[in-house]
Order: structure tokens, then C-alpha cells, then sequence
């Protein structure tokens, strides 16, 4: 290798994606630097993990560490919905509120490669630290508080970060770069070929509370730590629930731009009005303590007509970001590492880093981003329909499939495809019983081209 190049790879942040990227790259015996523009730990909005981020934490070594961080062990979700006016929901059980709860375990469908019946609630800042240390350990160099601002692709076999160290502007020669800067999406907005999402325009608003009765708010005692998702009756509007400790639980509101613009100002009313319309929710909330002051997530989603090129992949949030409200986001970060690493190496051993040796990495990954994507597309177009799905046995599995993550390996779920299918029926025919519930969110195919 010429010695012109300081790393192999240069990987821009050190969020999940681009420590597990670090990880696989410096195991495989490639010399990988990992350039954060942030101090870990940070602070950052408590996450729920799918299932089909345990493979990836046993293939990089770290699965040991998370188990033993004392993470909220997490079981399944739970949906819960308190529509008055029309009774308990299809799909919902009542609880000892009268709402309607609709839930899910994990165990119900065996997962390659997963091998106990939970996964984790995690303190990201903790979570985050404990894999960036991880691929230290592992032989990645690892710059903490250098921010890279741009790539100089001018020499496409020998790309350059341009970072800050010290006060003085260097930069770094690689053979190759991995952008997984997060929703800063820093080379997709410099290389222009970021693409806002028409559908979903989603923001939140979060906090942590301490001393939150969560049992107060399940259907059973037991399910109290399972991630909880409350449906709000503003349109295309929820609540997220999850466990970060023993007492202390993230709680964010989740709405689209247009009604958020209207109270962005006075965050603190935008959210009690918000709960206020779930009044038991509200009650639990008030009961407990607020730790942290209010924050907003924003361009929630977006995605790129180009993740990958001469010496270049984007993963993570840096590639594509989907409303979260199934937890996608840590999962489509830490398998993009996965898929893409697998290329790189191959790429390294062939000495050849040109954009066609990932095309592998870039079908895989749009294939199951497309499933999220329709996936969260049918559950805000027609509500019932999702949890009527997770009620009928004919397709409870593949329902799971989905919750779980599994979509990178394998086919469309058909529960997806018969969704699709009756969607397209309900919204056809203004005499069905469920139109009258359709969302106003409706996908365009334009905006599934976009990634």
C-alpha cells in the first residue's frame, strides 16, 4: 500500500454505525481511524433496540459488555390506543384503563442469529461509549473532538478528510471513506444528494422522567418495561415510552412539521397539550419528576439518491433516516455497518475500491429500508389495519418479522404485501368500513424512489 495514505479507511462519526463499521474493518486487519466531533459520552435521546441488532453486537465482540452495562432488558412492544367513541380498537385488548392495548413478544418467532428472548433499552450516551471504546480495543485509532467539515474527493483514489485538530486546520489522506455522521449527513449535503422525504416531515419533542409508573400504563404488570407507543388522537401524532433504567424512562411526542411549527416556541406546552389528550397518560406523567429540559428531534426524514461511489459508502443515519416510530434507527445503523463492512473488506483484499464493489452493500440496504419504509408507510395510512394485522394469525409472524428487524435477509413479508393490497382497496372504495379512518399521510411512489 502506498504510504501516501494514513488509514485505510476513515470513518466520519463514532455514533453506533460508524463504531461497529470500526469494529468488523480494524478485526479484519484493516487500519481504520474513527473522527468524532463530539466527547463521549454525549448526551442523547434514550433508544429501544429491535432484535436484529444482536447478531451485529455477538459478530463484533461487544454483545458481553452490553448484557453486562445493566441495560432495561426488553421483551416485546406494546401500542395503545383510547378511542371513546368507537370502543376498544381491532387488534386491542382493554386494560384496567378501558384503553386499548395491542402487544408483541419477541420470542413468539425464532430470529437467526438471536439467541435469547430480549434485547435492550439503552442510555445511548452509555451505549454509545461503551461500542466506540469496544472498536479502540479492537485496533481502530479513534479522534474524539475532531470534526471533519468536508471531503475533498478531487483525487478519487486517494480521498482527504479536512479536519480541525489542535486549532489547526489538516488533512487526512485515506483509500477510503465511510460517512456515518448521522442526520448531520455531512458528504451526502456536501456531494448534494440528500433528498427531503415528501411523506413523512415528522418532529418530536423528549424528555426524561423519573418515577414514571410504567405498570400503571400496561395491559399486565409484566409488560410494563416492553417499549410503549400511545396513539394520539391528533392525526399522525404518538407518544414513545421507553425504559432507560430502573426509574428513569424517555418520553417524547411525535407529530409533523406543520402542527409542530404552530408551538415550537413553547415547547413545554406543546407536550402536556399533547399528552393531555391520553388524560391517564397525562396523570402518570404528572406523578413523576422531570429530569431534563425539553428537546426537539427534527428532519426526521430524508434519504439519498446515491449512498455509495469510488471510495465512498454512507450508513447509518448518514444514508437514510425513517420516522422512528418502530425503532428502526440503531438497527439500520449498526446493519449498514454490517452489509457495507463486508464490501469494504472484499474491496481492501481485491485493492480495489471502485463504487461497483458496493453494489452488494447498496441492493441489500435498500431493499430493507424499503420494507421499513412501506411498513411504517400502512401503519400511519391506516391504523387499524396494523394492529388488526398483529391480531390475525394468518400474519402475526411476519408482523413480528418486521418489529424485529429481519428485513435485510430474504423476501418481502407477505403480511406486508397483503397490507399494501387492502390499503389500496380501502382507499378505492368510499363504502368500506375502515375508509373513513385512512390517515392523511399517503406514500407517493416518488417518495419511495428517493433511497
Amino acid at each position: 500500500m502506498p504510504e501516501t495514505y494514513d488509514y485505510d479507511v476513515g470513518v466520519i462519526g463514532g455514533g453506533p454505525a460508524g463504531s461497529t463499521m470500526a469494529s468488523y474493518l480494524a478485526a479484519a486487519g484493516l487500519r481504520v481511524a474513527v473522527f468524532e466531533g463530539q466527547v463521549f459520552p454525549r448526551e442523547h435521546v434514550g433508544e429501544s433496540l429491535v432484535p436484529a441488532v444482536m447478531p451485529v453486537l455477538r459478530e463484533i465482540g461487544v454483545l458481553d459488555k452490553i448484557d453486562a452495562a445493566g441495560f432495561p432488558r426488553k421483551y416485546g412492544a406494546a401500542w395503545t390506543a383510547a378511542d371513546h367513541r368507537a370502543g376498544v380498537p381491532t387488534g386491542f385488548q382493554a386494560n384496567s384503563h378501558g384503553w386499548g392495548v395491542a402487544e408483541i413478544a419477541y420470542q413468539e418467532r425464532a430470529q437467526r442469529g438471536v439467541d435469547r428472548e430480549y434485547t435492550f433499552h439503552v442510555d445511548r450516551g452509555k451505549f454509545d461509549q461503551i461500542l466506540l471504546e469496544h472498536a479502540e480495543e479492537q485496533g481502530a485509532k479513534i479522534f474524539q473532538g475532531v470534526r471533519v467539515n468536508r471531503v475533498d474527493f478531487s483525487d478519487p483514489s486517494r480521498p482527504r478528510l479536512l479536519a480541525k485538530i489542535g486549532g489547526r486546520q489538516v488533512a487526512v489522506p485515506v483509500r477510503m471513506v465511510v460517512d456515518a455522521s448521522g442526520r448531520q449527513t455531512l458528504v451526502g449535503s456536501q456531494l448534494k444528494v440528500k433528498v427531503p422525504d415528501p411523506v413523512f416531515d415528522q418532529y418530536a419533542v423528549h424528555t426524561w422522567f423519573e418515577g414514571l409508573d410504567r405498570a400503571s400504563v400496561a395491559r399486565r404488570p409484566q409488560d410494563a418495561d416492553y417499549i410503549h407507543v400511545h396513539f394520539l388522537p391528533q392525526e399522525n401524532t404518538w407518544v414513545w415510552q421507553i425504559p432507560i433504567t430502573d426509574t428513569i424512562t424517555s418520553v417524547g411526542v411525535v407529530t409533523q412539521k406543520t402542527r409542530f411549527k404552530a408551538a415550537k416556541d413553547d415547547l413545554e406546552s406543546f407536550f402536556w397539550d399533547s399528552v393531555a389528550t391520553r388524560p391517564e397518560l397525562l396523570g402518570a406523567l404528572k406523578n413523576a419528576t422531570r429530569l431534563r429540559p425539553f428537546k426537539t428531534e427534527g428532519d426526521y426524514s430524508y434519504g439519498m439518491w446515491k449512498i455509495a461511489g469510488d471510495a465512498l459508502v454512507l450508513i447509518g443515519d448518514a444514508a437514510r433516516f425513517v420516522d422512528p416510530i418502530f425503532s428502526s434507527g440503531v438497527s439500520v445503523a449498526m446493519n449498514s455497518a454490517r452489509l457495507a463492512a463486508k464490501d469494504i473488506i472484499a474491496a481492501a483484499a481485491a485493492d480495489d475500491f471502485s463504487a461497483g464493489r458496493f453494489d452488494t452493500y447498496v441492493s441489500t440496504l435498500r431493499q430493507g429500508v424499503s420494507i421499513w419504509y412501506d411498513f411504517i408507510s400502512m401503519y400511519y395510512r391506516l391504523n387499524v389495519l396494523f394492529t388488526a394485522f398483529i391480531d390475525d394469525p394468518r400474519y402475526r409472524i411476519d408482523i413480528i418479522r418486521m418489529l424485529q428487524g429481519d428485513v435485510y435477509d430474504g423476501d418481502v413479508p407477505p403480511a406486508l404485501i397483503a397490507m399494501k393490497e387492502l390499503v389500496a382497496a380501502v382507499e378505492a372504495d368510499p363504502t368500506h368500513l375502515w375508509h373513513d379512518k385512512l390517515g392523511d399521510l399517503k406514500a407517493s411512489s416518488s417518495a419511495l424512489a428517493l433511497f
